[in-house]
């Protein structure tokens, strides 16, 4: 499989479906910004980061279950409502956020250990999100799964996610970092929302690499 394919045909897919793909997430992304600075200027010391993930999983469920859901119906061709992909996602909520929740919760103790443990645990888990939408597994099954079918497609996956992910977080680390976007609340909502609305092409990408590998037999 060649990676530089998938993420070409990834990025055309997002470039030419922008505009829907803003419709449907940013205005969740940009609650979740704003729930998230609230949460900071209350909240400090170690359980900022607890209440940080809590406000997270009100909203994270909603728009990558919906974005998951609108990968699948433009890839067969369909044009689906936004209001329509809400309602399903809201439907899943209650079954992605518990997955959402143990997923964060396996890669914060595997990252507490060492960098490498959380790696591993973020792409043996990555295709548990799209097992849970699209095949309607529960979220322990969901992870299982992901475990067996992402064998096989480890380094591509590892390297697609870091070759999203690693940029966008050392542009957070550099807004975090730089006092007068860290100071200004506006400037820092904007650098947040961004980030994670960019962040939302991972998404495609892992989707994009789950339908290869549902096509391929599990190596055990």
């Amino acid at each position: 499989m060649n990676v530089l394919s998938v993420l070409r045909d990834s990025w055309y897919f997002f470039s030419h479906n922008l505009a829907a793909i803003a419709r449907l997430c940013l205005p969740l992304i940009v609650l979740e910004g704003l729930l998230l600075q609230q949460v900071d200027s209350l909240v400090t010391g170690e359980s900022a980061t607890i209440w940080r993930l809590l406000a997270g999983l009100l909203f994270y469920p909603l728009y990558s279950a919906a974005l998951i859901l609108f990968l699948d119906a433009r890839s067969n061709g369909g044009t689906p409502r936004a209001r329509d992909l809400l309602a399903a996602s809201l439907r899943l909520w209650p079954s992605f956020a518990l997955l959402a929740g143990l997923t964060t919760v396996a890669i914060l103790l595997g990252a507490s250990l060492l960098v490498l443990p959380g790696l591993w645990l973020m792409v043996k888990l990555a295709f548990a999100e799209y097992l849970l939408v699209l095949r309607g597994l529960q979220p322990l099954q969901a992870l299982q799964t992901s475990f067996r079918l992402s064998n096989g497609y480890f380094w591509p996956m590892l390297a697609c996610i870091l070759g999203i992910m690693l940029p966008l977080w050392l542009l957070d680390g550099w807004g975090q970092n730089t006092p007068s976007i860290a100071d200004d609340p506006l400037a820092s909502l904007l650098l947040d929302c961004t980030s994670r609305f960019l962040q939302l092409f991972s998404t495609v990408v892992l989707f994009r690499l789950f339908m290869l590998r549902s096509t391929q037999p599990v190596v055990e």
